[in-house]
């Protein structure tokens, strides 16, 4: 809304300073700053408003430490991340930008879900809350709505120059075309690009788009449930989901940006620099949440944030066309889910084989078993982070290891 206001200012009546709102940079670091406070000043009314209505968390007996004092803390604390991300992106971005817009659809979407399941366990106080299959049903929906939208619409392109810079002055001079391509970023290879119509050569092309929005539905489903199952111990889940935001502002900032996309050979395309202020706004949220949860929380998340907070990064990552690099960015969240499988499938098997069912962690997810070994969770939490920054390092630097 800023940038128009202050765009038609510039126009109209040549206001001194106007301009500035044209720049990405500018807007990111505005989102920034006023999703933190957002978060902040608005976190703190809502969670004295939760207390005055009792709306606590029932902890599960799990036999961990201190799980005991965490019992009555407020929950459905995502809706502040969700206010921290939403205001100053309809503040500060370009609200036509079909990057934009698929995000804040994303946002309310799976922010629908999440609140729908805390509110079944609050007020209907039913332990379950939303049934399983109802929670992948919108998972799937979004899924569909997002692989048809990026898929087919014609905003979502590459550009394509077939002039060199060193036969030209400018950018303005060379020759471009925009195409419609299912190209995708692969780490580690040559070239760093996949297309997914060769991923099954048998396939027709027409058919493509089959497969794209069916990885894109796995992929939104698998990181939102990742980010649900990483939520276990206090700043877990926001601090990794701060990490991953910032990694992904700067894909975003940098293929946006036919300067640095040239220099860096990698795909440029055009609009995609206003997801920038989105992932602005998305790192301000979890930072400013990042006050009241870490340890000891004043405040969970719930459902509310971390199936949105998943969600956001999943969407985030296929728009900047660095979907397949999610197993390594999303590392932490990955290993927390294979803890789970891992966990369940052994025991299974044990049991089948020798009667009885033996673990291979003291407890699942991972953050557990090192809470079952006697570790503080500020600790875990902390290693957590370190080993995020670390994945986050790594994945920048695949701009040029290929």
């Amino acid at each position: 809304m800023f940038y128009y206001l202050f765009q038609y200012l510039e126009n109209e009546f040549d206001l001194l300073g106007a301009g500035v709102f044209q720049y990405i940079s500018f807007r990111a670091g505005m989102a920034a700053v006023f999703s933190l406070l957002i978060t902040i000043i608005f976190g703190k009314k809502l969670i004295v408003y939760l207390q005055k209505k009792q709306i606590g968390e029932e902890v599960r007996d799990l036999g961990l430490e201190g799980q005991n004092e965490k019992k009555g803390t407020p929950t459905m604390g995502g809706l502040i991340i969700i206010a921290g991300i939403l205001v100053p992106t309809l503040l500060f971005s370009v609200l036509d930008n079909i990057y934009i817009i698929l995000l804040i659809l994303t946002t309310l979407w799976l922010g629908g879900v999440g609140f729908l399941d805390d509110y079944i366990k609050v007020f209907k106080k039913n332990k379950e809350g939303l049934k399983g299959r109802f929670k992948i049903a919108g998972q799937i929906t979004l899924g569909l709505i997002i692989g048809l939208t990026l898929y087919f619409h014609k905003d979502v392109v590459v550009r394509e120059y077939h002039t060199s810079t060193q036969e030209v002055t400018s950018i303005e001079e060379r020759e471009h075309e925009d195409i419609n391509t299912s190209r995708t970023n692969i780490p580690f290879f040559k070239n760093n690009e996949l297309d997914y119509d060769k991923i099954l050569p048998f396939v027709d092309h027409e058919y493509t788009w089959i497969i794209y929005v069916l990885v894109v539905v796995f992929i939104i489903t698998a990181v939102s449930n990742g980010a649900n199952i990483t939520d276990g111990i206090d700043g877990l889940a926001a601090g990794i989901s701060g990490i991953i935001g910032l990694t992904l502002a700067i894909f975003a900032y940098l293929s946006g940006r036919y300067d640095f996309s040239a220099y860096l050979n990698i795909m440029h395309i055009p609009n995609l620099g206003e997801l920038t202020i989105f992932c602005a706004a998305f790192v301000g949220a979890c930072l400013g949440f990042l006050w009241y949860n870490t340890f000891p929380a004043q405040v969970f998340m719930g459902d509310t944030g971390s199936l949105t907070l998943g969600g956001i990064i999943a969407v985030l990552a296929i728009a900047v066309r660095k979907e397949l690099m999610l197993p390594l960015l999303c590392g932490v969240f990955l290993i927390e889910n294979l803890s789970v499988i891992i966990q369940v499938g052994y025991f299974k098997y044990s049991r089948r084989k020798y009667g009885e069912g033996r673990r291979i962690f003291k407890m699942s997810p991972l953050h557990h078993h090192y809470q079952k070994s006697g570790m503080h969770e500020s600790k875990i939490v902390t290693r957590f982070w370190i080993v995020g920054i670390l994945l986050a390092i790594l994945s920048l630097a695949t701009l040029k290891l290929r």
